[in-house]
């Protein structure tokens, strides 16, 4: 049986953690990432038999968009959850749930990027009435009203519209619908927001 366990540091906030990601992209765009001693084998060895995050993150399987690199953090800062297209399913929830109630995690950040495949998987089969094989489809149905939803809404670039609609979609869900992270929302202790990643800049565009 797990029992929930205090904040990552007694000290965090959520908006403590969101300033730590922010500066930290800063540094990796301007080509000055930061040096994190979070690798060390002192760190290793500390983190053997606890960890204690202070950043859940939902992010895209994409091999171009890697969280630790892009916020400059090591060992034992960010638990993350990745999957094609960001979706949140059973295991990704019980995922988030975990990092929150568990293990303290003041911070959930659910990360899109631009040019996502899985979101223009989605779009082809609005568009385009496209059909994947194997699993392939099943995995984007969640991500289909979110580009209705961009498409309902118009405007240029329907693609890069439908990642950041997704994004939202996920994150009020995060925010409006789960009964475990409710309540730390409500006391201030939990934070849950979108952002989205610019593969040709590097920049983390929050949505605050």
């Amino acid at each position: 049986m797990v029992t929930p366990a205090t904040l990552s540091s007694p000290q965090m906030t959520p908006d403590q953690a969101l300033a730590l990601l922010k500066e930290g992209n800063k540094r990796f765009v301007e080509g000055n990432p930061i040096q994190s001693h979070m690798t060390g084998r002192e760190l290793r060895t500390s983190l053997a038999h606890e960890q204690r995050p202070f950043c859940v993150l939902v992010g895209c399987s994409d091999s171009r968009v890697s969280p630790e690199l892009l916020f400059g953090r090591g060992l034992g800062d960010l638990f993350i959850v990745r999957n094609a297209g960001n979706v949140v399913d059973l295991a990704a929830m019980g995922s988030i749930e975990y990092g929150v109630a568990v293990l303290g995690a003041p911070l959930v950040l659910v990360l899109g990027h631009e040019r996502c495949g899985a979101v223009h998987a989605a779009l082809n089969v609005v568009e385009n009435d496209t059909v994947y094989p194997g699993s392939i489809g099943q995995m984007i149905e969640p991500i289909i009203p979110a580009v209705l939803r961009a498409r309902r809404e118009g405007g240029a670039d329907l693609l890069d519209r439908s990642v950041r609609a997704n994004v939202h979609r996920v994150v009020e869900r995060l925010r409006t619908t789960e009964q475990m992270l409710l309540q730390p929302q409500r006391d201030g202790k939990l934070k849950i927001i979108g952002a989205r990643y610019d593969l040709d800049d590097g920049h983390v565009d929050f949505f605050e």
